[in-house]
């Protein structure tokens, strides 16, 4: 211990000279720079032994006015002017004692040396050199030999005694007292040497033969004690604190070094001389002796390093009496003392300057943390608690210092952690310890805070909050919820009674002070709640608080508190989404109304609401309106059984849309939009079942009602949404954007055509194949007149879609868009199905048993009143659409005189396969006809020439490969006789009514 002591002192001391070492160093390069220089030998010492580094106050002849404390404080820049006096002759004697300012006068000027310099006509700048060097002449002829001298003065004296002793000259008690004495002559000698100052003229020899006598004092204390026995503990004690106190004493005669022998022996003594378990009252009261003069003497001195390593070996005695566990009532109050003049009274005697608040900091500390290990150690007594209860109101004072402050929320932080630690409270103790800590710390954090900064306010609100924790955690048994609310409540009162303490202060909104404090309240007012309360009710509590927060901001004009607000609302949420009853927004609960459910989550939607309506947070409003939506369908969930709750979604919808008409476009988009994605979630599932059937049937699997969604069901999710949707856009349309309306129309557009769709199914009710084969065709049919008559309806504007507000702001042609995408729709399921996938030639369809009057003309009489429409897409391909739906109503004509309803049937006539080709040449003919009669009036009639010759192509070759083959006798050349008569008429129309020469060589030869 006692090396580990040495060494921090030392360390202690090389750090607090170092920024002294560096302005000596500047000056001692300026002051050397003169003395190199080729002076007159007045200025020069008459035998060069001075040592500037001595610290002795030598009188020289040209020596420099000392100023220890210019030194100390002064920056190095500008550096005080040093003006040589040289307007004696070289000749002229002076005396030794000549006064230093007679020949150098140190200048405070605000300019710089060089100035002066000019000022007095000397250029001393090539005099000057940059820094000072130790050569290994000055370091061991003049430096080293004095204290190497002092060492063995004192190893002598040791030499002497254990030469006594060996060779048996004298007895015990002689050795110690020639010792005493010659460690007495030491001190004297150095005393003389201080007298004769004027011929030895070096520091040294004094501060040398001095800590030799202290160290011969010292030894032969020592040895009279453990070598000899000659005294007891007792008188040793005092003896080496008597050295201890010589020391220090001269140290102001003869410098540090006496100070750095005090230092060590006096923290070494009783170490040295205690043997068992120390006298701790006694002890504590040593160090506070030692320890407080040492201090004293480091202040008086301004030497820090001996003040700090002076508390540092008192704090290491504190740490050591400590570990040696339990002690009685008088050894933990002369150690609380100990600790506290340690921590709080000597640091402020020690240290002064722009680090003394560092080490006072540092200081206190230490002392809080081995108040908290005595209180720890005696069992947590109320001695041990009145100790801290004192250390605390220390804290509390030095707080008063600016840069102190920290300390006080330090202590309390320590007697909060002690407190939660203590095992097995009395709860009158506890309750009196805890109400001291909170009227110590508190009281003067109330007094501070609005004339402090932030950590008065975090301090009010850490000991609000952890006091009340630890004494949750503490005291809580089963049965004391109200106990504890009301606790809770109470310890809300500290950050409140600040806050109504700082409402009129003109700095309340510059820092986080007000928030801190309403923060803090507002969670113990959770926690009240939380306790107090029934526990479903905790959501409602956190919502009011919430909206509390936002209130309170408003009147505060503090925007943190809004924030504040802001987290306690994102809390409330937490906790309704980890209800039970959040299963109810999706349907998965019994029936009945949940009436606590109710309250929770229609609370929740008023503090959304609230912060939708009053935050001014822009981004956040917008959310809230969100959020507030939601909560909203979550009261209805938990009231509305689970059947109706897509029902009540839609009417939400409605409503909101007919509130919003009276407010500006966009403001309650958000909302609205939440409203319309719960609408559509709900709709997810039945849509989802039906898009799968679309799906299946484009791969010409037929739909059949049982695969689709129930109409109850479909009714519910869908068909009345649609219509609450339709209403919306009708009332409110003009709440939102274009795009917004587009948006809800879409939706609309899709949920009712999805519910118009199996509602129709339900019609015909096709639920087998055998329905499918005899109802099918019937029931497209119908349906795509349906789809057609609708939008030729909307196109001659008998459907007043223009009336919504919404559309009618928005300028679009509604009924022509509307018409159109009907009358696409039923063509599109026309095309589709009755011609490509399900057409009544390939698969089995009943078109009807009487010819013509049966479903084929209606479809394509539908398609050519559809394609009428597409003329204005596409007239090219509506007219190829056309030939290719009469080719193939033609031969299901021909067919159906065959076979009947069914056509599918297997096998073709003869008579059949030849009026085939008939038909072919027959619509080749009328194919040429109309394009040829169309010529002036559609720029595609030829298409329609084209159709019409690769009827005949086909037609001819059919018949010279196909019909030829099976033909015998008349049949054979009556069917060749059609052929050439029907190419000739071709040929013939297209020369005459085309008006082409007959007399063109070129096309008589083709």
């Amino acid at each position: 211990m006692l090396v580990t002591l040495v060494l921090l002192v030392f360390g202690v001391m090389l750090f607090d000279m170092r920024g002294r070492l560096k302005a000596a160093e500047h000056r001692l390069a300026l002051l050397e720079g003169i003395g190199d220089a080729p002076f007159p030998a007045r200025y020069r010492h008459a035998d060069g032994d001075g040592d500037d580094d001595a610290g002795g106050n030598t009188a020289a002849p040209a020596s420099v006015v000392e100023r220890r404390v210019a030194m100390d404080t002064a920056p190095p820049h500008p550096m005080p002017a040093v003006v040589i006096d040289r307007r004696s002759s070289e000749g002229e004697t002076h005396s030794p004692a000549r006064s230093a300012s007679d020949e150098v006068r140190e200048i405070d000027a605000p300019f710089p040396p060089d100035d002066v310099e000019k000022a007095e006509g000397i250029d001393m700048a090539a005099e000057r050199p940059a820094r000072p060097s130790f050569s290994f002449e000055d370091l061991f002829g003049r430096r080293l030999p004095i204290w190497a001298g002092g060492v063995t003065l004192a190893v002598a004296g040791v030499l002497l005694v254990k030469y006594s002793i060996d060779a048996g000259l004298l007895a015990p008690l002689v050795r110690v007292v020639l010792g005493l004495l010659f460690g007495g002559a030491l001190i004297g000698g150095a005393e003389a040497a201080l007298r004769l100052e004027d011929r030895v003229r070096d520091a040294r020899v004094r501060q040398a033969l001095a800590g030799a006598g202290l160290a011969t004092l010292y030894a032969a204390i020592l040895a009279a004690h453990m070598l000899y026995g000659l005294v007891g503990p007792g008188i040793a004690f005092a003896g080496l604190a008597g050295v201890t106190g010589l020391a220090m004493a001269l140290s102001l005669r003869f410098g540090a070094p006496s100070a750095l022998l005090g230092l060590v022996g006096g923290l070494a003594a009783p170490a040295l001389v205690e043997a068992g378990q120390p006298n701790v009252p006694l002890l504590s009261c040593y160090l506070a002796l030692a320890v407080g003069g040492l201090c004293v003497l480091s202040r008086t001195q301004r030497w820090m390093w001996l003040g700090v390593s002076a508390l540092v070996g008192g704090a290491g005695w504190g740490v050591v009496m400590l570990a040696m566990g339990a002690l009685d009532w008088a050894s933990s109050l002369s150690v609380g003392l100990l600790v506290l003049m340690l921590g709080m009274a000597l640091p402020v005697l020690a240290f002064s300057g722009t680090r003394a608040a560092l080490l006072r900091m540092g200081a206190a500390v230490v002392a809080a943390g081995q108040m908290a290990a005595l209180v720890a150690t005696g069992g947590f007594g109320l001695l041990q608690w009145g100790l801290f209860g004192l250390l605390s109101l220390m804290l509390v004072w030095l707080g008063r210092d600016a840069a102190l402050r920290p300390l006080a929320a330090i202590g309390a932080g320590v007697a909060l952690l002690l407190a939660a630690v203590w095992p097995r409270p009395e709860m009158g103790h506890f309750a009196l310890v805890m109400l001291g800590m909170v009227t110590i710390y508190g009281g003067a954090a109330l007094l501070r805070v609005w004339r402090g900064a932030l950590v008065e306010a975090g301090q009010i609100a850490g000991l609000a909050l952890g006091g009340f924790a630890v004494a949750l955690g503490q005291c809580w048994r089963v049965g004391l919820d109200g106990e504890f609310a009301l606790l809770a409540l109470a310890a809300a009162g500290l950050p409140g009674a600040a806050m109504a303490m700082g409402w009129r202060c003109g700095t309340r909104r510059e820092d986080a002070r007000f928030v801190t404090l309403a923060s803090a309240a507002a969670l113990l007012l959770v926690v009240a709640g939380g306790l107090g309360l029934p526990e479903w009710s905790l959501a409602m509590v956190i919502a009011a608080v919430a909206a509390g927060l936002l209130r309170l901001a408003a009147l505060a004009e503090d925007r943190r508190v809004e924030w504040s607000g802001w987290g306690f609302a994102f809390g409330a949420l937490v906790v309704l989404a980890g209800s039970d009853d959040v299963v109810r927004l999706w349907g998965e609960a019994a029936d009945e109304p949940d009436w606590q459910g109710v309250m929770r989550w229609a609370a929740g939607a008023a503090m959304a609401a609230l912060f939708a309506w009053r935050a001014r947070f822009a981004e956040g409003r917008m959310v809230a309106q969100g959020v507030a939506v939601l909560l909203a369908y979550g009261a209805v969930a938990q009231a509305v059984p689970a059947l109706w709750v897509p029902v009540g979604v839609a009417l939400g919808l409605a409503m909101l849309a007919e509130g919003a008409r009276r407010l500006a476009v966009g403001r309650m988009a958000p909302a609205l939009g939440v409203a319309l994605a719960l609408v559509a979630l709900w709709a997810a599932w039945p849509l989802g079942i039906w898009l799968g059937r679309v799906l299946l049937s484009l791969v010409g699997e037929p739909v059949l009602v049982r695969d689709l969604p129930g109409i109850g069901e479909v009714a519910r999710r869908i068909a009345l949404p649609a219509m609450a949707l339709g209403l919306a856009l009708w009332r409110g349309g003009s709440a939102v954007d274009a795009v917004g309306r587009r948006i809800g129309c879409c939706v609309a557009a899709v949920l009712g055509g999805v519910a118009a769709h199996v509602a129709f199914k339900q019609l015909f009710a096709l639920g087998s194949l055998a329905e499918v084969t005899r109802l099918a065709l019937a029931e497209r049919t119908l349906w795509e007149a349906v789809l057609m008559g609708l939008g030729f309806v909307a196109l001659r504007g008998r459907i007043a879609l223009a009336r919504f507000h919404s559309l009618r702001k928005s300028g679009e042609n509604v009924e022509r868009a509307v018409g159109t995408c009907l009358i696409a729709a039923g063509l599109g399921h026309l095309l589709v199905y009755s011609v490509v996938l399900h057409n009544p030639l390939w698969f089995p369809q009943a078109v009807g048993h009487w010819p013509l009057l049966n479903l084929l003309p209606v479809v394509l009489a539908l398609a050519f009143v559809a394609l009428k429409v597409a003329d204005g897409w596409s007239r090219r391909m509506a007219d190829g659409v056309r030939m290719a739906l009469i080719a193939l109503f033609g031969v299901a004509l021909l067919r159906q005189l065959f076979v009947g309803s069914l056509l599918t049937v297997r096998g073709v006539g003869q008579v059949e396969d030849i009026l085939r080709s008939v038909l072919a040449l027959a619509l080749a003919i009328g194919f040429l006809l109309w394009g040829i009669r169309g010529q002036a009036q559609a720029a595609n009639a030829r298409d329609w020439r084209i159709a019409s010759l690769l009827l005949m192509l086909f037609a001819v070759a059919k018949v010279f490969l196909f019909d030829a083959s099976g033909l015998t006798g008349l049949l054979r050349i009556a069917s060749f006789l059609a052929l050439g008569f029907s190419l000739i008429g071709i040929g013939w129309l297209y020369n005459r009514l085309l008006r082409e020469p007959v007399n063109n060589s070129a096309t008589i030869a083709a």
